[in-house]
């Protein structure tokens, strides 16, 4: 196996494994070396999965492949892949979910209800790789299947996405990089596309679960709240491109403090000046140099808000704090009409709030 499939940091996709999976149960029927596969994956990468077992079944045989994720923390790391396949006299490849792999139940996701959860990708690998395998004119049913796989995707966004009964084929590009950009913004589109298929006009984003849980606490529906992480950005952008037209931003102050300061990925790594954004708004409404510099000279934003929030300048500081998130949220979500939003300090103490977050809160709550 490949050293960046073994201990290193990245690892391969449900739908690599599934694949790999595939292509060994046909060459055990043919009687060929099956330990390990290799496979051209979508990214022009050549990568080399091992086969953890193959055996004949009443119409073919199956294999599968122990999934491994890198250092990337998915629940699916170690999980067993198995694909079964039935060769067939007549031309083409049908894919089918089996037990363990969840069926689509709702609108708004790139495969239709009432289907398996395999993506577009990682089907398109699955009948490329089988497909040079098989002898001229033979075609395949295959069959992939998850063992524990219902019991895994109760850890993943599959219910609030509606896919019941197990865990998603996954994949674009095979590949598995540790927390990918592209993964944690896939799934807020997933989930943004789903809300926007279901007719939602209207959604709550919050960078994190202690968004959530204020969030849900202040009356909004779990099924209206979508995790925008750190990706601010994205999440508007997308927003707007689904034709939301109005959105409540709920979050803790040391993220929206810098998304106030127009920071649209506010990971540690890509920005800061939380601080800093707090000690300008409270110098803009009358703190002294003093009072500015001890900002400055603090380390938490959650305790020097909590603190400047007993101090006329410092509630209004802080409500110069949610108005800019509101300019930067419809700067960045096209077509949105309306935003409300309110920040607070743990353990769920409001700081700010807008005038209509109430009517907001209302409102999400008769779409829900």
């Amino acid at each position: 196996m490949d050293r960046a499939f073994n201990g290193g940091s990245k690892g391969f996709t449900t739908g690599t494994a599934a694949a790999a999976a595939a292509v060994a149960a046909v060459r055990f029927l043919m009687g060929k070396s099956c330990c390990r596969v290799e496979l051209s994956l979508p990214s022009g990468s050549d990568v080399t999965i091992p086969i953890t077992g193959c055996l004949r079944t009443e119409k073919g045989a199956e294999a599968w492949v122990t999934k491994d994720a890198g250092d990337d923390p998915d629940v699916t790391h170690g999980a067993v892949i198995v694909s079964s396949v039935e060769i067939l006299d007549a031309a083409g490849v049908t894919v089918l979910g089996g037990k363990g792999v969840g069926v689509v139940t709702k609108p708004g996701l790139p495969i239709p209800p009432g289907k398996a959860a395999i993506n577009p990708s990682p089907m398109a690998l699955i009948r490329k790789s089988i497909e040079t395998e098989l002898p001229h004119g033979s075609g395949a049913i295959v069959s992939i299947s998850i063992p524990g796989g219902e019991e895994l995707a109760k850890r993943t966004y599959n219910p609030r996405l509606g896919i019941v009964g197990g865990l998603s084929i996954l994949g674009t590009n095979g590949i598995v990089s540790p927390m990918s950009t592209e993964a944690i913004v896939g799934t807020i589109k997933s989930e943004l596309s789903v809300l926007s298929a279901s007719g939602a006009k209207i959604v709550c984003l919050v960078p994190g679960n202690y968004g959530r849980r204020m969030a849900m606490l202040l009356g909004v529906p779990e099924r209206m709240i979508v995790n925008m992480s750190n990706f601010a950005g994205d999440a508007l952008a997308i927003s707007g491109n689904f034709g939301f037209e109005k959105l409540i931003l709920i979050g803790q102050i040391g993220k929206f403090a810098k998304l106030s300061a127009g920071s649209l990925d506010t990971h540690s790594s890509k920005s800061d000046g939380r601080l800093e954004a707090l000690a300008a708004y409270s110098a803009l409404h009358g703190a002294d140099s003093n009072e500015v510099r001890a900002i400055l000279d603090s380390t938490m934003a959650d305790e020097v808000a909590t603190r400047i929030s007993k101090k006329p300048w410092g509630q209004a500081a802080l409500r110069e704090l949610i108005e800019r998130i509101v300019k930067t949220a419809m700067l960045g979500a096209i077509g949105v009409s309306e935003c409300a939003c309110l920040t607070f300090s743990l353990p769920d103490r409001e700081l700010a709030r807008t005038p209509n977050l109430d009517a907001m809160i209302e409102e999400i709550k008769k779409r829900a």
